[in-house]
């Protein structure tokens, strides 16, 4: 039974950078907005992001962006009939997608008809467009995307095609693929939904167009509309019995705040032969949990472990909320021994590896 023992760290993850963004932001709308209007209408696929704006506009939004984090990337987008938008986004990075969201939370409430968004969101219309990638130009009209549903791992198992595939690198090939999968669902949806993308230089039996993406989705997400738990046991390392209870499907899109993990080990005083908890432990450690569900969207827990005389809850927490001070409050409360709370930064949820399915 991994039992997690690290040294508390809860410092808030939006860089001063994100500030300086926009006050930039402030002053640079109007001249961004002038570009835009004397550009083309809208960008078409593969232009490169913030067509028509100038070289030193492009230059210097892509100097800010970069400060809050070299790994995101920005995008803006719109057409004659749309508000015009601008996007961060980690490209489909776990690590980065709670520094997006904090951007864009952080954005001015006067900012004209602008809409800012933490993800590439679904746009269907350009699964009908062409997308030109270096010298070569698809048209994805012509994509087909086979579709294997995974209801053991709650993921759909994607194997794109493009006739056009047989004349360009695989570089090209999975950008055309991540393309078309963030056009048709979303880079959220993607990231909560989709499982291995390969590729295909014939077109797969019973494929579908990426339009038909969508309703494949939906059917695999219905059945966990309510919390589920996956449940499993294992041995402690002193041989004992251990259980281990696992939240699923977990998402990190859905907590985008909650960086931090949190680890409360809650010792109980009343045990079967295999140290596992009875009552009246057993039902004061199902009381604390109830406790940790009302959290609301300031912490979720994700993974209980259990044996040899301790629960070890696991939480994913908003640093900037105070809930971690809470839990701490919560701990100390508890009535069956010296309950202990390490926190630790894990933007990308790396500690859940070992639980998923």
């Amino acid at each position: 039974m991994g039992i997690f023992r690290r040294p508390r760290d809860t410092s808030a993850t939006a860089p001063p950078a994100v500030g300086e963004f926009w006050e930039w932001w402030g002053q640079a709308r109007p001249t961004i907005e002038s570009s835009l209007a004397g550009g083309p209408g809208g960008q078409e696929a593969g232009e490169p992001p913030g067509e028509g704006l100038s070289a030193d506009i492009v230059e210097e939004l892509s100097r800010r962006v970069h400060k809050i984090h070299p790994g995101l990337q920005w995008e803006i987008g719109g057409a004659e009939d749309r508000a015009p938008s601008l996007t961060l986004t980690g490209g489909g990075d776990p690590e980065l997608r709670g520094l997006a969201e904090r951007w864009v939370r952080a954005a001015p409430k006067t900012s004209g008809d602008w809409n800012f968004h933490p993800a590439r969101q679904a746009d269907p219309e350009m699964l009908s467009q062409d997308l030109v990638l270096g010298d070569h130009e698809f048209d994805l009209e012509y994509v087909r995307l086979g579709m294997r549903a995974d209801a053991g791992r709650a993921k759909v198992h994607i194997t794109a095609y493009h006739p056009d595939f047989l004349f360009v690198p695989e570089e090209q090939q999975r950008q055309v693929a991540s393309h078309v999968l963030d056009w048709a669902l979303g880079e959220d949806d993607v990231a909560r939904w989709i499982g291995d993308v390969t590729i295909a230089m014939e077109t797969p039996i019973d494929s579908l167009p990426p339009a038909m993406l969508g309703a494949v989705v939906e059917q695999v997400a219905e059945p966990f509309g309510e919390p589920a738990w996956l449940s499993g046991e294992g041995r402690t390392p002193r041989g004992h019995p251990a259980r281990v209870g696992a939240r699923f499907p977990l998402h990190r899109q859905d907590y985008p705040l909650c960086d931090v993990h949190v680890a409360i080990s809650v010792p109980y005083r009343h045990s079967n032969p295999d140290r596992l908890p009875v009552e009246p432990s057993s039902g004061a450690l199902h009381a604390f949990e109830k406790k940790l569900a009302k959290l609301g969207d300031r912490a979720v827990l994700a993974v209980r472990e259990t044996g040899d005389g301790l629960r070890v809850f696991h939480l994913y927490a908003d640093p900037d909320s105070g809930v971690v001070g809470e839990l701490d409050q919560l701990a100390a409360g508890w009535s069956e021994g010296k309950a202990k709370v390490a926190s630790t930064n894990d933007p990308g949820w790396k500690a859940l590896a070992p639980y998923r399915p």
